[in-house]
């Protein structure tokens, strides 16, 4: 029986990751900062873990060894988005923005990388975002984060194909979750008054569309998938909307592109 570790899984996406591979009878260790301890079944394991405190790391896989033994997939999903007026945004906010959205993905990879390449398997699946190769306003740190994991994720691909251990992305659009509200920072000094006319139009139409995003068993599907097709494949883009902006990024001239993302935005 296979194992999957999934961190972030409280709610949103890691959590419709974790029942999906529950339901397809996987052993499933589902990591977040406060374990809610709701089931009880051999092949459910809840721990805590916290990406940016390598002790917690440590201490949760040495948990899930111990119950199921080798690891199969990892998923680092752990992340949220720091959002709003970059200058309005402090050095602490946007240390933490890159601690839990690349550092901490970072010191997951390395961990089971070093567990992995004895063997010779695993896959290391990467939650990133469609904003990881396009951009949008008032996300310019959390698009940052997006874009070091999509570049770190594709880099990691060639690096490690001698060891047998591949490497997934998957890149979310607008995904109807808590991204928008309790996984969000938002910050904006309504003092620097010459942003708010913009930010309040920006933000709306932003809430807006997450508001008709996918759901997280869109993207549970996908991780799915690249979990489990055994191919080389690298990105998996989730939404309709993240498939049409991606392929409008590629084909449009950045100046068509910025236009339409402006008027869309911000009227």
């Amino acid at each position: 029986m296979q194992t999957i570790l999934i961190t972030g899984a409280s709610t949103g996406i890691g959590r419709a990751t974790a029942e999906l591979f529950f339901e397809r009878g996987w052993n499933v260790v589902a990591t977040m900062r406060t374990p809610r301890q709701e089931r009880t079944d051999p092949r459910w394991l809840e721990l805590a873990l916290d990406v940016t405190d390598a002790a917690s790391i440590d201490a949760a896989l040495d948990a899930a060894h111990q119950r199921f033994g080798d690891i199969d997939v990892l998923v680092n999903n752990a992340g949220y988005g720091l959002v709003g007026t970059f200058e309005s945004m402090d050095d602490a906010q946007i240390r933490k923005q890159f601690e839990t959205n690349v550092f901490g993905l970072m010191r997951m990879c390395r961990l089971m990388i070093e567990r992995w390449r004895p063997r010779g398997r695993g896959v290391l699946v990467n939650v990133a975002s469609m904003g990881g190769r396009l951009a949008f306003p008032f996300y310019s740190v959390y698009h940052a984060s997006k874009w070091a994991v999509d570049g770190f994720s594709e880099s990691l691909q060639f690096e490690l194909e001698p060891t047998g251990i591949r490497v997934k992305l998957i890149e979310p659009g607008a995904i109807k979750t808590d991204f928008y509200d309790r996984s969000a920072d938002f910050t904006h000094d309504p003092a620097r008054s010459e942003y708010n006319a913009v930010v309040e139009t920006g933000m709306r139409r932003m809430n807006a569309a997450g508001a008709k995003g996918a759901p997280p068993s869109a993207v549970a599907e996908a991780i799915w998938q690249a979990a489990t097709d055994g191919s080389k494949r690298l990105r998996y883009p989730v939404g309709s909307d993240a498939r049409a902006l991606l392929l409008l990024r590629r084909l449009l001239p950045d100046a068509w592109y910025r236009t339409a993302i402006r008027k869309q935005l911000l009227g």
